[in-house]
Parts: C-alpha cells; structure tokens; sequence
C-alpha cells in the first residue's frame, strides 16, 4: 500500500524561479503546502508551470504535494520532468525516490537516493533513506522467496530415493500409482499446512479400483483420537490394519502434525531413537505398504509471519514409526 512520506522530507523547495508571475504563484503554492492544503498547493503550482513550463522547482514542488495526495503516477512523471530539466540537481532524484519508496518499489528508489547523494554526499536525510530502504528491499525479496516457496512446493524433487526404492520393487511401470499417490498426498498436507497452519489427524489410503467396495472404503480415514493414549493408539491401529485388508488397499500413507501425538512421542527417544531434529514445529508422513515401509518429518518454521515448511527428512522408522505395520509384509523378491 502506498505510504506518504514525512512533512519535512516532503517540503517543497524555495529556490528556482522564472518570471515574475511564476516566483509569486510558487511561495503561494509553498504556503499552501506547508498548512497540508496539498490539492490547493499542487493547483497553484500547476498555474505557476503553466507561466514558467521550464523551471524544475515547480515540478520538483509539484510532485511533492502529488505525493502527500498519493497521486503516484502524476508525482513520479513530475520527478522525471524535474530530473530531465536539471540532471544535475539533487532533489529530483530525491522526489523520485520518494515516490518509488511509496510505490513499493524500493530497488528503483534506493537507485533514485543513491544518485540523489551522489550530487549532495552530505545529506544525511537521503543517508538515513538509503539505509532503510535497502532494508526494506532485502525483506521484500525474503517475503517474495517466502511466497514462492510456499507457493510452489516440489515434493517430487525431495523423494529421489523414494522413488528409486519403488521402481526397484514394483518396475519401471507398476510404480507410477504409488509414487503419484504419495506425492499427491504429502503436497496437500503441505497445502494446507501453509493455509492454516495446523493439520488433521489422517490416513489415506490407496485403493483397488477393481476390487475395493467404494460405497462402503473411502479413501481418507480421520484419526484425530489415535495419539492420545497406549489404548486409542493400539485401538486405533487394529482398527487401520483390518481396513487396510478388507478395502483391498494397495498401500497407505498416515499424515499427523507432531502437536497431535502424545503416545507414541516419537522425538523423545535416546540412543539409536535418539530425535536429531530439535524443537522443530511440523508434520509427520508414514508409508505404508506389503513391500516398503517409510516414514518422514517435514519440519516448519515461521517466516515473514507465515508457515514454511522445509524439506522433508527421512526418519529410521524402526526407531520412528507413528504405528506398526499395516499391511502384511510381503518380501521383495531378488
């Protein structure tokens, strides 16, 4: 959104002048504009430009008053006109900037200030502005890396050795399901992680076209009881294990956010279950299948305000799993 700048980097300039009439139309627009009446200011200078169209202190005021009225496009074509009359004078730059910095586009101004203190290195207001506004084009670009990190999440380029692990076990052609499956279901836990910062207890599960009854097996199964205690948990997964069989699934992948799991608290484990991964924030993701078992945390931080998630790390699942074997294990043969 578009920012005014302050009354004193604002201030219209008193120097300059062309004829009689136009000196007097611009310490009229000055006075003007120093009470805050910037619509009547910017009127009188545009009276004064009309007597003396080559002055850049009219313009140079004028785009000052453009600006406290956020009237970007009109102050910024008045810094240009001043800059284009007097290259060498300072404060179009300045103006330029400043109407770039309202504009957001704060790589432009902190060029517009670089060359505004090029001609006045003494400045110390247009120091101060290069100072900030490198500041604030550094958070803009982290915010746009944020953005589109958030946006356009490639879970597929993290799981190379998962995939590789697949083709091994069901061939260059069988494993296509399996993989879209996972990916499919890992990209919307991170969807909607980075929506709203939470996510819900549940399992997926990948059926049989042919066989699986769709009227009475869906595809998601909630499981938001499973980690509250030794007893829902083991209850939780005798019940996942019989549904897996009995819908005919191909295989499984269990999605729970680590602030929902109070047994089994995988992360507090010591020597070979020993949790490597801090005090991160995130999500856990298991596989399940009759041939390949695998489980991973995908951490989160908070950046520019909102969830990231980083990239996912595989976990031991003999030290990590959130639930045992799904699936009856079904030997890969060499």
């Amino acid at each position: 959104m578009a920012e005014a700048v302050s009354r004193t980097s604002g201030a219209p300039s008193d120097g300059g002048g062309g004829g009689g009439g136009g000196i007097s139309l611009k310490d009229k627009g000055n006075e003007f504009f120093k009470a805050g009446n910037y619509l009547k200011a910017a009127a009188i200078y545009t009276q004064a430009i009309k007597q003396d169209p080559d002055n850049p202190t009219l313009y140079s005021n004028r785009a000052a008053a453009f600006l406290h009225l956020v009237k970007l496009s009109k102050a910024l074509a008045d810094s240009e006109t001043t800059i284009k009359l007097k290259p060498q004078w300072e404060k179009g730059y300045f103006r330029k900037g400043c109407v770039l910095e309202a504009m957001e586009r704060y790589d432009e101004a902190l060029a517009a200030f670089e060359t505004s203190l090029q001609y006045n290195p003494q400045s110390s207001e247009v120091s101060k502005k290069i100072k900030r506004l490198a500041q604030l084009a550094r958070e803009k670009k982290r915010a746009q890396e944020v953005e589109d990190l958030r946006s356009n999440f490639q879970m597929a380029k993290h799981l190379d050795s998962f995939k590789t692990e697949l083709m091994g076990i069901y061939g260059s052609e069988g494993f296509e399901a399996i993989m879209s499956f996972a990916i499919e279901t890992m990209e919307t836990a991170v969807n909607s992680w980075h929506e709203n910062s939470k996510l819900d207890p549940r399992v997926y599960f990948l059926l049989d076209a042919e066989k699986t009854d769709s009227e009475t097996y869906a595809p998601v199964v909630n499981i938001d009881k499973a980690f509250e205690s030794p007893h829902t948990h083991g209850s939780c997964f005798t019940y996942l294990r019989q549904y897996a069989e009995d819908s005919f699934s191909k295989a499984a992948c269990l999605v729970s956010p680590k602030s929902a799991i109070s047994y089994p608290q995988v992360w507090k484990g010591q020597g070979t279950r020993k949790w490597k991964h801090g005090q991160s924030d995130g999500f856990f993701v298991q596989f399940e299948s009759p041939s390949l078992r695998k489980v991973w945390f995908i951490p989160s931080s908070t950046e520019k305000g909102k969830p990231l998630c980083k990239e996912p790390v595989v976990l031991d699942i003999s030290a990590h799993e959130l639930i045992p074997r799904l699936f009856k294990e079904k030997l890969v043969s060499s």
